[in-house]
């Protein structure tokens, strides 16, 4: 029962057969619910909350809940990392030792480039044009630097820096906080805002 304001009143049944009962949910049981299959799946079988979160479609925060509930104590750091193989080391690691060309990430060796680039005039004065031009605004969120004086921002290239051609061309270039900026280059961004192939 409700009262005028549409709220239930303490104490007042509805309807005695639709009423839950005592141990009753309104989710069907999960097995993560059940305190021995949480031994048994994280604990023996090392399987990381990610993975069980998966499996089940909820998150991983849902599963944490659960091993705190059952008084199911975490992995540490160490621990995780002799499970994981990106927590080994030397030549058990399967990036070891990989440097230039053999690294996934390798760009052609361009970081010293890159850092002598960005203390030349021509970058100086490319950035001044875009700071007027988009009227130090982040052209992602409309934040203004005026609004917002401690927050940092970027120049942000459309096409890679890669691109020497356009490395300092003003329409390349936008101005973004760096919020929006660290957005942009994560896999979040799905429709490429603010990127373009070379």
């Amino acid at each position: 029962m409700r009262d005028e304001k549409g709220r239930f009143i303490k104490g007042v049944h509805s309807h005695k057969e639709t009423e839950f009962k005592k141990g009753e949910h309104w989710r069907s049981e999960k097995p993560f619910w059940n305190k021995e299959w949480c031994i048994e799946n994280y604990c023996n079988k090392k399987r990381s909350c990610k993975e069980i979160a998966d499996e089940f479609g909820v998150t991983e925060a849902a599963i944490l809940h659960w091993l705190k509930k059952h008084g199911i104590e975490r992995r540490d750091m160490s621990e995780v990392r002799k499970i994981k193989k990106w927590g080994s080391c030397g030549s058990d690691n399967p990036m070891w030792n990989k440097k230039g060309e053999l690294n996934p990430n390798w760009k052609g060796g361009i970081s010293p480039e890159r850092q002598k680039f960005y203390k030349n005039v021509p970058w100086k004065r490319a950035c001044r044009i875009v700071w007027k031009r988009d009227n130090s605004t982040c052209q992602r969120c409309s934040l203004s630097k005026d609004e917002s004086p401690d927050m940092p921002f970027h120049i942000h290239h459309i096409k890679s820096f890669e691109d020497r051609d356009l490395r300092a061309d003003p329409e390349n270039l936008v101005l973004l906080c760096e919020v929006c900026h660290h957005f942009v280059h994560s896999k979040e961004n799905t429709s490429h805002e603010f990127i373009q192939e070379v």
